[in-house]
């Protein structure tokens, strides 16, 4: 069974040749919030992992530390959600 349940810190599900996730990693890393990367390539527990958080196969997955989630999101919507979460 997979968890996916809230994590302890913002997590990224994606991959290094996705346009989207370069964009929102680099976001993230210039708003200094701790983060941890999962690269959906290596591993197809980690893709599956992401599916099964999102619903969709779509990347980046950004999994937030209140259990919710955003699929291919805008930096504004992630911006609002960190700042949503104290985060900022």
């Amino acid at each position: 069974m997979t968890d996916t349940t809230a994590p302890d810190r913002v997590t990224m599900y994606g991959a290094d040749w996705c346009r989207d996730c370069r964009r929102t990693e680099a976001l993230l890393n210039d708003l200094g919030v701790e983060w941890t990367k999962i690269d959906v390539e290596a591993s197809a527990e980690a893709a599956a992992q992401a599916q099964a958080i999102s619903g969709r196969m779509n990347i980046p997955v950004v999994h937030f530390t209140d259990g919710s989630h955003q699929v291919e999101p805008s930096d504004a919507a992630v911006r609002d959600k960190l700042a949503a979460l104290g985060a900022l």
